[in-house]
C-alpha cells in the first residue's frame, strides 16, 4: 500500500493518493513501531496530500520507545524537531527522549568515521563501557560492516546485551540486512533463540522485512543472492545448527600434511566458490579478512605430486619453506571455507561435488590454459548454477536426493570434457 501510494503522488494521480491514505490510517495501529518511521516519511513526501496520516505517525512515534538517535538517523530534521517538541510539552525529559549525552555522542561520531582508536580512548578518558554507551547497537545499526567487525574484535562489548527496547545487536542487525554484520555476529556467540519485548526473534525481524519475491524467487544467471535471502539462511541455519541433515564433511584436503598442497586447495575452493555463489563468498571471505583469490598460482605448490609417498622429513621441509605470508593467507582461507561450510552448507556440497577428492584430477588453476577449456568450464559452471537453482525450490529435507543427482550429472560432464 505504501508502494501504490508513493507511486500515485509520483505521478500526480491524487484520487489513488487519498485512497491509499485512507486504508493506511485503517491499518496504523497494527503496524510495526519501526514500520512507522517508513510510513511517516513517505507520508511527508507527499506534503499537504498526506497530512492526515503524517500527523498521525508522528503521534504515534512521539508515544513510541524510539530514541532521538534513530529518529536523528532516519527522518527529516524538520520531522525530528516536531517530534522532539511534542515529546517536550509532554514533560519527558532527555533520558526519555533517548538523548545521548557529550560523551556517548562522541563515541558515536568516532564510529561514523570508523575510527576505532578514537573509541578506545574515549572509552579509556571516562571510565565507560562500549555496553554503557550501547556502542555495538549503533554500529550495527548504521556504521560499515568492518567497523562494526573491528569493534566486535575488541571482545569488549556483550554480544547479547539488549537495548532500552529490549532488542539485542542480532535483532538490529535482522532489520538492517547486512549479512556480513549477521555472520560476524553469530561467529561471536550471538543467540538467534533472543526475543523481543513482543516475541520476535532475528530470524522473525527478518523475515518480516523481506519480500516473498526476495527470497522465493530463483536466482537469474549472472545474478547474485539478494542480501535479504542470505540473512534468513544464515539465521536458519543458526537455528538448525544441531540439525544432523545439514551436516557438511571436511574434505581430506582441509586437513592435509603437505601445507603447499592445502594452500593450493584452498585458493581454487574459494575462487571457485566466488564464481559459483559470489554473495556468499563475499561475505565469509570478508569475515575471514580474504581479498581475493590465487594470489600463489606457481605450478611448484603442486609439489610433490598426488600420490608420492611423503617422509616425515619431506613434511617438515614443506612447512619450513612456506613464509608467514602464506601462513597467514593459509590460515585465513580455511576460516572463509569453514565459515561457508557453517552457514551455507548447500553451496558447500556442491562445490565439494566439482572437487571430489582429488584437487588434481579437476585441474582448476593450472590447465585451463586454452580458450577451448575456459569455455568448457564455464558451461560447467553455469550447470552448477542450475542445479543449485533447482535445488533452492525444495529447501526442506527432501531436497538432498535431488542436489546429489544434479551434481552426480554434472560431473559426468566434467569427466567427459
Amino acid at each position: 500500500m505504501l508502494q501504490v501510494l508513493h507511486a500515485a503522488f509520483r505521478f500526480e494521480i491524487y484520487e489513488l493518493v487519498s485512497l491509499f491514505q485512507r486504508r493506511l490510517l485503517d491499518i496504523l495501529e497494527k503496524v510495526a513501531t519501526d514500520d512507522i518511521l517508513l510510513i511517516l516519511i513517505v507520508a511527508n513526501l507527499c506534503n499537504k496530500h498526506c497530512q492526515r496520516l503524517l500527523l498521525k505517525c508522528i503521534e504515534m512515534v512521539v508515544k513510541s520507545d524510539i530514541d532521538y538517535m534513530t529518529l536523528e538517523k532516519k527522518l527529516p530534521r524538520n520531522v525530528v524537531k516536531q517530534i522532539v517538541k511534542f515529546r517536550s510539552n509532554l514533560g519527558s525529559d532527555g533520558q526519555s527522549l533517548g538523548f545521548p549525552d557529550k560523551h556517548v555522542k562522541s563515541i558515536y561520531g568516532a564510529l561514523d568515521m570508523d575510527d576505532i582508536e578514537l573509541v578506545k580512548m574515549l572509552l579509556h578518558e571516562k571510565h565507560t563501557t562500549l555496553d554503557d554507551a550501547k556502542a555495538l547497537h549503533y554500529a550495527v545499526a548504521y556504521c560499515d560492516p568492518k567497523t562494526t567487525k573491528q569493534l566486535l574484535d575488541l571482545e569488549l562489548a556483550d554480544v547479547n546485551g539488549k537495548d532500552h527496547r529490549g532488542y539485542t545487536v542480532l535483532h538490529v542487525a535482522a532489520m538492517r540486512k547486512e549479512p556480513e554484520i549477521i555472520m560476524s555476529l553469530l561467529t561471536r556467540g550471538a543467540q538467534p533463540s533472543y526475543i523481543t519485548s513482543d516475541g520476535r526473534t532475528a530470524l522473525k525481524i527478518s523475515k518480516m522485512h523481506t519480500r516473498s519475491i526476495d527470497y522465493c524467487r530463483p536466482v537469474k544467471r549472472g545474478e547474485t543472492s539478494p542480501k535479504e535471502r542470505l540473512c534468513i539462511e544464515m539465521l536458519e541455519r543458526a537455528e538448525a545448527k544441531d540439525s544432523p541433515t545439514e551436516a557438511t564433511s571436511v574434505p581430506v584436503e582441509m586437513i592435509s600434511d603437505n601445507l603447499r598442497e592445502k594452500l593450493l586447495y584452498l585458493e581454487s575452493r574459494v575462487w571457485l566458490a566466488e564464481r559459483l555463489f559470489p554473495a556468499e563468498a563475499k561475505t565469509a571471505m570478508n569475515n575471514a579478512n580474504v581479498d581475493g583469490t590465487l594470489k600463489f598460482k606457481s605450478s611448484s605448490l603442486l609439489q610433490p605430486c598426488a600420490g608420492y609417498k611423503r617422509s616425515v622429513d619431506d613434511v617438515a621441509r614443506a612447512s619450513l619453506e612456506m613464509t608467514a605470508e602464506q601462513l597467514s593467507r593459509m590460515e585465513a582461507l580455511s576460516k572463509t571455507v569453514q565459515l561457508g561450510m557453517r552457514f551455507f552448507p548447500r553451496c558447500s556440497n556442491i562445490i565439494n561435488k566439482i572437487l571430489c577428492d582429488d584437487l588434481s584430477e579437476l585441474s582448476i588453476v593450472e590447465r585451463v590454459d586454452t580458450e577451448e577449456r575456459k569455455n568448457r568450464y564455464n558451461e560447467i559452471l553455469e550447470e552448477m548454477k542450475k542445479a543449485f537453482t533447482e535445488d533452492k525450490k525444495k529447501f526442506d529435507g527432501s531436497a538432498s536426493a535431488s542436489s546429489s543427482k544434479s551434481a552426480r550429472a554434472v560431473r559426468a560432464k566434467v569427466a567427459k570434457s
